[in-house]
């Protein structure tokens, strides 16, 4: 894990122009709510602020070519949060989908979600399900919205799937391995983040893609996620270029 400490920002523009690029980035979207309270605003602002953010980032991911952006947009344990906040945040998600939709259809983009979205307001679940069935046929980006989710959550969502499987005499405890489990997370077809970032300043996983993260390589910065730009995200995809992944073995 490398801490690549905070980012300048009167530094020159990063440039844009890279030899390697990740095909799968995944983001912890941290800092809404301190980004607000430095500006004297409710929390609410700030997570419409982090919309905007989401916006220019699926739009330059788009641009240079990554295959699958991942966000953790809403987690297990965020329905501890105050009710009104909560209710601001599904508010959010329908107004992200209704109004960002067909940009992103025109662009492209696939949208997906993972999680279990059944405890979520109907009303998210049926744009979230209109949303995944109308861009299914397009080959750009995947834009994947964590939403209920939690790594732990899906690990044991995996194993009630094998452990029915294997009820139904379809494999022997022998033939269990990493394969059949990956292939029963919510991210069942899509690979594992080579790259993910949170923002914010923070340096912990938050229970997000435990499995996914075993070889990803992970970027932090100081910067919150409202005023996460471009640079921002060209500066880790830079970082990401000079990492030597050797994946426990040698070269």
């Amino acid at each position: 894990m490398i801490y690549l400490g905070i980012f300048n920002r009167k530094q020159k523009k990063v440039d844009n122009k890279f030899s390697i690029i990740p095909s799968h980035i995944a983001i912890i979207m941290d800092g809404n709510g301190r980004w607000a309270k430095k500006r004297g605003l409710p929390r609410t602002l700030g997570h419409k602020a982090g919309v905007e953010a989401i916006r220019e980032i699926v739009k330059e991911c788009s641009k240079i070519g990554i295959e699958y952006l991942t966000f953790y947009a809403f987690s297990t344990e965020n329905w501890k949060r105050p009710q009104d906040e909560v209710n601001g945040l599904m508010k959010l998600l329908v107004q992200y989908l209704k109004g960002e939709f067909k940009e992103l259809d025109r662009n492209n983009v696939v949208i997906n979600y993972i999680g279990n979205i059944s405890k979520l307001p109907e009303i998210c679940q049926e744009e979230l399900i209109k949303a995944k069935n109308l861009t299914k046929n397009n080959t750009g980006l995947t834009l994947n919205l964590a939403l209920n989710y939690g790594g732990r959550d899906e690990i044991v969502y995996s194993f009630k799937n094998i452990l029915k499987a294997y009820d139904q005499g379809e494999f022997s405890i022998e033939e269990l391995n990493e394969e059949m489990i990956s292939n029963n997370l919510y991210t069942k077809g899509i690979p594992d983040p080579e790259l993910m970032i949170r923002t914010s300043g923070e340096e912990r996983l938050s229970n997000f893609l435990i499995w996914q993260l075993a070889y990803s390589e992970f970027y932090f910065t100081d910067v919150l996620w409202p005023d996460f730009k471009k640079d921002d995200l060209y500066l880790a995809l830079k970082t990401f270029e000079r990492r030597d992944r050797r994946f426990g073995g040698l070269k």
